[in-house]
């Protein structure tokens, strides 16, 4: 069976993206281009998996190029040896693991559209990937943070609702950011978020949340955009929606104020919301629907985590522990 033909890009090693402003990605090769596409009609993958697909492919592309083959025409030792230099690199068994998913998908979809005669990734095993438990904040760390924005100026007013939506609501910080005023109903006190693949759910809100984002929305989002307008629910003096990185550098700043010492980012509050929900009694598959996970294995994580503080508890107050 003829191979259609490829672009072949620029020869490239295996290395580490430079520290610092990455230059702009030259555009996919029309494969890449072509995948991605039927990948986000057929899938539904969500703008940033689409994009982790598009760099680990167009890598592999490169590595490939350099040694004068194309990506429908590589076999199973084309990618070990890939992958072995990835490792040999430094990349993470976790990196591999996703890059090893990506073509997957990849080539199951030329297989089965008869465009290749074998799957180069059927016999290769995927890396083993430890499961780190996330890492929660104690009740006192989420107080002592929802305590810090100064609630006396705009920004405060915002950085407050924000904090305290994500920890009643479990958010992720790319929901958060992503919610314009619209999907906001305060007087039923719930959200209607967009999540992973596009997913909507809705999202319950408590009361100290609710009175939170009703201040912020009759004063400090008004006052934070003047006479500009914007959907979106949290917005910069610039009129503009606030960014994923935004959040986060607003949440260490805030962490630092509290005198929060442990590392902590926006996907902490996530956790803390999951782990305190379990440690009073909350059902595991309620819980999974809040977060908005696909599989209950995924929400099953979180009983590790109440486990491990139930063993800590017992080790420092049991005469025996």
């Amino acid at each position: 069976m003829p191979r259609p033909v490829e672009t072949a890009p620029t020869p490239g090693p295996v290395q580490r993206a430079p520290r610092g402003r990455r230059p702009k990605a030259p555009p996919p090769s029309p494969i890449v281009a072509e995948f991605l596409e039927r990948a986000w009609a057929e899938l539904g993958l969500a703008r940033n998996t689409l994009a982790s697909y598009r760099g680990d492919l167009s890598a592999f592309e490169r590595w490939l190029a350099g040694r004068g083959r194309t990506l429908l025409a590589a076999e199973r030792g084309d990618l070990l040896r890939y992958l072995g230099e990835r490792q040999a690199a430094g990349l993470s068994a976790r990196s591999n693991a996703r890059l090893l998913s990506c073509l997957r998908h990849f080539y199951r979809l030329w297989l089965r559209l008869g465009r290749i005669e074998a799957d180069p990734t059927a016999l290769v095993e995927a890396p083993k990937l430890p499961r780190p438990l996330p890492k929660a904040l104690t009740e006192a760390e989420v107080d002592a943070l929802l305590s810090a924005p100064d609630r006396a100026t705009p920004e405060g007013l915002r950085d407050h609702a924000m904090l305290e939506l994500m920890y009643a609501s479990g958010l992720r910080v790319s929901e958060l950011v992503g919610l314009d005023v619209d999907q906001v109903n305060l007087r039923q006190g719930a959200l209607r978020v967009t999540g992973k693949g596009g997913k909507e759910r809705l999202v319950p809100v408590g009361e100290q949340a609710l009175d939170a984002l009703g201040r912020y929305l009759a004063t400090g989002r008004p006052a934070l955009l003047g006479r500009r307008r914007a959907a979106a629910l949290f917005v910069t003096r610039r009129g503009a929606g606030l960014t994923r990185q935004a959040v986060w550098l607003r949440v260490r700043q805030l962490a630092a104020a509290a005198g929060i010492a442990k590392p902590i980012s926006p996907h902490g509050l996530r956790h803390s919301f999951a782990t305190h929900l379990l440690n009073r009694g909350a059902d595991l598959r309620a819980l999974q629907l809040l977060l908005g996970h696909a599989s209950l294995s995924t929400t099953q994580i979180y009983t590790l985590v109440a486990r491990e503080g139930l063993k800590r508890l017992h080790a420092q107050h049991h005469p025996r522990g």
